[in-house]
């Protein structure tokens, strides 16, 4: 882990889709781990296409579900190991609560919301912080990681989007609280909001995000190279462990 030595060590990465966790996967699974990816629907193409080209082991997971989460710890535990990095990356919006009003918003909507998101993030963290505190303490002092995928609204609530902003704070406060309780343990805790729009790639090879079009010169976040970075903060030595690291394209107005 924090010496840079990967092989043998399990990765379970929650939330999986074409963008982060498929770049994620395919960067720990070169490094040498054995990676899990969990979805509500892991007969996704690009999930299916994980699984035959690098081997990733694919599970199914409702992530707001308290028994379908500890459901999915115990069968990745039984089938590759404990996890070492677990990564939640679940976003939580959908289509009819995206850019509502203040007063326009469904309550219901809104729990739906935190619960997919926040809510999600509390149970998958619990399981993860529990598997990694089963483990003997190494020489090297680090248990495991547990990654946050967050998103602008970690940093700065947008008009139309209190839903979102609310549960992205959340997670952020979970993050924070989990990372002082158990740093000292030996599990490193960081969450990294993506402040921009990724750029998932395309059938045609180009890069692309559903709302923003096509990327030029860089103007995305491009998930090849945010897996790098979470693959950089497992490997953070103790001395140094990142709480929060922001990332943002070169172009990105903030």
């Amino acid at each position: 882990m924090s010496t840079g030595a990967s092989e043998g060590e399990v990765a379970l990465i929650v939330g999986g889709g074409p963008g982060v966790s498929s770049s994620c996967a395919k960067r720990f699974s070169r490094e040498g781990m054995r990676v899990a990816v969990a979805a509500r629907t892991p007969d996704k193409p690009a999930l299916m296409e994980l699984e035959k080209e690098h081997g990733i082991q694919r599970f199914p997971c409702d992530a707001a579900n308290a028994e379908s989460v500890a459901a999915l710890f115990g069968a990745v535990e039984e089938k590759l190991g404990a996890p070492h990095l677990v990564v939640h990356n679940i976003d939580g919006r959908f289509a009819e609560i995206f850019r509502k009003d203040i007063t326009e918003a469904e309550p219901a909507h809104v729990a739906k919301v935190f619960e997919n998101s926040a809510f999600s993030a509390f149970l998958v963290g619990q399981q993860a912080a529990r598997c990694m505190l089963e483990r003997p303490m190494p020489e090297d002092g680090h248990r495991g990681t547990i990654l946050y995928t967050n998103a602008s609204a970690a940093l700065k609530g947008f008009p139309r989007s209190a839903a979102f902003a609310m549960a992205c704070h959340a997670k952020k406060g979970l993050a924070q609280s989990m990372a002082r309780e158990l740093g000292p343990q030996g599990i490193h805790v960081a969450q990294i909001p993506i402040d921009a729009a990724i750029g998932n790639p395309q059938a045609d090879g180009t890069r692309a995000h559903w709302v923003g079009g096509a990327t030029e010169d860089d103007n995305m976040a491009d998930p090849v190279h945010i897996a790098e970075t979470y693959l950089q903060l497992h490997r953070q030595h103790r001395s140094t462990w990142a709480f929060e690291i922001a990332l943002r394209p070169w172009k990105e107005r903030w």
